[in-house]
């Protein structure tokens, strides 16, 4: 699976640019799957308005309104409730999973428990994370981001990349996110930690890591 992972979604030419090399085919000829779920754990962003702006289209991301061949669905904590031959070979042939922001654990506990966190590594598709759906794919994501609390406590994640991410550095809506902080959250790290802003993305392809920025962000190594 190759991982294209933003802070702030598709916002410039050059994350864009390696959105389109990844897929090998252009956005008009591509097939994506959107993933709202993380958004219904985080009291910012859902449920309501900001769900359905993301879905539609309608919000600053710039994920699902890109000009798609096709857009659909895919809401994980609806998955347990149905079979997997109705949902399975729906996402084993899309091309690219559009998975948005909101809560990190949140998204990490509703993937596992549906059955996509095991899906995932096989996947032919691009996968493109928002803030929360790129911090979800770290080993863990530090007591800083631990907004909604998973049954078994901690900050785990799904471990498929070996380094964690802290997003939306210097944001004005976000004032606490500072290099200062990053700093410190990266401290506590057990691992290679990214700090990123809005304008940059980190692209995996077979476990190589490519920083992908217009703007500022910087890696921390234990």
């Amino acid at each position: 699976m190759k991982l294209l992972l933003t802070s702030g979604g598709i916002i410039n030419t050059s994350i864009r640019d390696a959105l389109v090399d990844m897929l090998g085919k252009p956005i008009a000829e591509s097939n994506a799957l959107c993933i709202p779920t993380a958004m219904y754990g985080h009291p910012w962003v859902g449920p309501g308005v900001k769900t359905w702006q993301f879905i539609s289209g309608n919000s600053e991301d710039r994920l699902v309104d890109l000009g798609w061949k096709s857009v659909g669905v895919l809401e994980l904590t609806a998955l347990p409730s149905i079979d997997k031959e109705r949902w399975v070979p729906l996402v084993r042939k899309t091309d690219v999973l559009l998975v948005s922001g909101g809560d990190a654990l949140y998204l990490c506990h509703w993937m596992r428990q549906s059955g996509l966190a095991d899906l995932l590594p096989s996947l032919r598709a691009v996968y493109v994370g928002l803030s929360a759906g790129s911090m979800v794919m770290a080993p863990n994501i530090g007591e800083y981001f631990v907004g909604w609390t998973p049954p078994g406590g901690g900050d785990e994640a799904l471990k498929l990349v070996d380094f964690a991410i802290f997003p939306h550095l210097e944001h004005e809506m976000l004032p606490g996110n500072t290099m200062a902080a990053a700093e410190r959250w990266a401290a506590g790290m057990r691992g290679p930690a990214y700090a990123m802003d809005d304008q940059t993305a980190i692209k995996v392809i077979d476990g190589a890591v490519e920083v992908v920025s217009e703007g500022q962000w910087k890696l921390f190594s234990p």
